[in-house]
């Protein structure tokens, strides 16, 4: 993984999301952590439901009313779990930015783009709406929307898809944050329009040096932009590592599965693989893995205890959530070719 010397701008310790509901509670997340460091990218990956939206809004002060999250946020060593709104509300949209899903349904469609770029710099920066705008204008230029000038004075819907993304992004930062936080940004995007965002944020990140949250299901997404990968299933961490070892040493079952089950270029349609079963219910976790309901390697302690998250092997910076010692894995899927 990326190296542990460097100082993290952000660092999860434990962090778990709770949701009262009528049929119960639901545990959405369970003990996450993760560091991260300055112009640094950390892809979290899952399928729906996996805990990876819950887990950065609950780091943002986001959650749902019947929402509650233990553990520790620290941004630059600052707890902002538990912080009042004033001072949360200091630090989101400054210090640390969020990009999301659907920028539709994020922009406001009553309000002017200018008018929403501007309210940014006027709380955060103190700037007047005079200078507010040119910035603002500034920034969008910066992630390529064609005639910036005259463009910020359109509403949200006056923009195509890809477009409200930029605008999106170009919002997010205005402040310069040092943290930014991306929620599926590439989702509801075309292929080529999908790249020109990675592409975007990749040259931001290295003009800024601004540390990126990725949070996508896209692992061609997680190739292209992200240093290390947390792979989550269940609201827990299956497998922690760089995204050189996860794309080509995956220590983990689930993390197997899901790369078995990207199309490939140089195969056939019958090549193509899914993970059987559906996700746990979360009102109603398994008492051990949660994914053992769906593992090919699956064994009778795996359905009793949940494995802990621990190394690889001793020092090595690799972390994964399973009972079975990858050798065995590779022995197994050996003997089912």
């Amino acid at each position: 993984m990326s190296d542990a010397t460097t100082t993290p701008v952000l660092e999860v310790r434990d962090l778990s999301v709770r949701f009262a509901t009528s049929d119960g509670p639901v545990y959405a997340v369970n003990d996450v952590a993760f560091a991260l460091g300055r112009g640094q990218t950390l892809g979290i990956v899952g399928e729906s439901g996996s805990g990876k939206s819950q887990t950065m809004l609950a780091m943002m002060g986001l959650l749902a009313r019947n929402g509650s999250a233990t553990g520790r946020v620290l941004h630059h060593g600052r707890d902002l779990l538990g912080l009042p709104e004033a001072e949360l509300n200091a630090v989101r949209g400054d210090r640390i930015a969020m990009i999301f899903q659907d920028p539709m349904t994020s922009l406001n469609p009553y309000l002017t783009v200018e008018r929403q770029m501007t309210e940014v710099l006027e709380l955060h920066r103190g700037c007047s709406r005079r200078e507010a705008r040119v910035r603002a204008i500034a920034a969008l230029d910066a992630v390529k929307i064609p005639d910036a000038k005259r463009r910020i004075d359109f509403y949200p819907h006056e923009f195509s898809g890809g477009m409200r993304q930029r605008v999106m992004i170009a919002m997010a930062l205005l402040c310069e944050p040092e943290v930014l936080i991306a929620d599926e940004p590439t989702t509801a995007l075309d292929a080529t329009v999908q790249a020109q965002i990675v592409q975007l944020l990749r040259d931001l990140q290295r003009e800024h040096g601004t540390a990126i949250v990725m949070i996508t299901h896209d692992l061609g997404v997680v190739a292209g932009l992200c240093d290390d990968v947390l792979v989550m299933y269940g609201g827990r961490v299956m497998e922690h590592a760089s995204a050189d070892d996860i794309f080509h040493r995956p220590s983990h079952p689930y993390t197997r599965g899901l790369l078995a089950a990207l199309p490939r270029l140089d195969a056939g349609a019958e090549t193509l693989r899914s993970i059987p079963g559906n996700p746990p219910n979360m009102n109603a976790l398994p008492p051990g893995c949660p994914f053992s309901a769906r593992c090919g390697f699956v064994q009778a302690r795996c359905t009793a205890t949940m494995p802990l998250l621990q190394p690889l092997a001793p020092g090595a910076a690799t972390l994964r959530a399973c009972h079975r010692p990858v050798a065995e894995l590779d022995a197994l899927e050996g003997a089912d070719v």
